[in-house]
């Protein structure tokens, strides 16, 4: 069989490094994921706990709305009790976000189309140049200025425009820790929008799909966009933004990134498509593998298959796996068959293997 060569593998964008509290986005650190807490951010019961359980899920930064100066006041009790960088989101009133950047926020995201003119972006930008906070120019396609948004060129081409525009006043007056983000809900202009701006611009780039809808439409849309995006090595840091439980999202980033090989996080789960040669209740299996596994840490691809005859050949590649038949199944690894075992043990038996592997494996979770 034919081994993928290393000129094969995706190949980044250089761009420039920007450190977020403790983590670093850009340069040759890791794609990190991150999300948004759906809580009001001055309950800050309910959102500590959402974003504990986000950190549970590997996310790697968590944004915050940050609508009206309550929630500006409750920012550094909410930081002091979780693990990852806190981003303060920010639409509207400029004063939020200077109050913030005081606040000792790792990190503020301004969409300068909707934060009231240039002078007031010049106050935001010299306060987090102060304060040495970095900032996201996240520029929307729902809300562009008036200049670009009734200009005669391409959607993409005006997101594009805006960006840059915003982020030469930030140039002049001296502060580049900032990262780039140009969204639509539509894949195309998206992917579109964001190569031209990675061709114009060296700075990390924070991509997704905005709006992206439901748990799988969004799921659908969000994976064909930043697949492409990623796939031409375009990208530093991803939110797959859903109408869901916003761990959700943190679940199917590193799903993305695992498909195309630039993080490996937890188990990646091949099984194959139902069929007629099948004689077991193969969803059933394949879910409840899924359920038992979904904590797992370390990165091990783990097969279920509905044949006892192709099975271990088709997954042949999976680190560990058991091929079910009627009335009993192969355990299986690395395609070699290690023993049969009845129905009513494959659930257990496999998840025992992998518990088995993870503790001998030297990998670590979230590894490149």
């Amino acid at each position: 069989m034919r081994q993928r060569k290393d000129h094969e593998v995706i190949v980044r964008r250089k761009t420039k490094q920007v450190r977020v509290g403790s983590l670093l986005i850009g340069g040759d650190a890791p794609i990190s994921v991150q999300s948004m807490t759906s809580t009001r951010t001055q309950n800050i019961k309910e959102t500590v706990a959402q974003i504990k359980r986000l950190e549970e899920a590997g996310c790697e930064l968590v944004r915050v709305a940050v609508p009206e100066m309550e929630a500006v006041d409750v920012l550094p009790e909410n930081k002091s009790q979780i693990k990852i960088p806190l981003i303060a989101d920010i639409h509207f009133n400029y004063r939020l976000a200077l109050a913030a950047i005081e606040k000792g926020v790792d990190k503020i995201r301004i969409n300068p189309g909707n934060i009231g003119g240039p002078e007031r972006f010049r106050e935001i930008i010299l306060k987090a140049k102060k304060r040495q906070v970095p900032m996201r120019i996240g520029v929307n396609a729902g809300s562009l200025d008036k200049k670009h948004r009734e200009s005669a060129v391409t959607l993409e081409d005006s997101l594009v425009a805006s960006a840059l525009e915003n982020l030469r006043v930030a140039e002049n007056l001296d502060y580049d820790q900032m990262v780039l983000s140009v969204k639509s809900s539509s894949v195309v202009t998206t992917v579109e929008a964001y190569r031209k701006l990675a061709a114009a611009v060296d700075y990390p780039l924070h991509i997704g799909i905005t709006e992206a809808g439901t748990l799988l439409r969004g799921t659908v849309k969000s994976s064909v966009g930043l697949g492409i995006l990623l796939a031409e090595g375009i990208g530093d840091t991803i939110r797959v933004s859903l109408t869901a439980d916003p761990v959700e999202e943190v679940k199917v980033g590193f799903l993305i990134l695992g498909a195309l090989e630039l993080r490996r996080r937890g188990i990646d789960l091949i099984s194959c498509p139902t069929c007629s040669r099948s004689d077991i209740d193969i969803i059933s299996l394949v879910k409840e593998v899924e359920r038992r596994l979904s904590k797992a840490l370390v990165p091990l691809k783990v097969a279920v298959m509905g044949c006892e005859v192709n099975g271990p050949g088709e997954a042949r590649e999976a680190d560990i796996g058991i091929a079910a038949g009627k009335k009993e199944g192969l355990l299986f690894k690395k395609g070699k068959i290690l023993g049969k075992i009845p129905p009513e043990r494959w659930v257990d038996v496999l998840v025992e293997e992998v518990e088995k592997m993870a503790k001998e494996s030297p990998s670590q979770p979230g590894a490149v």
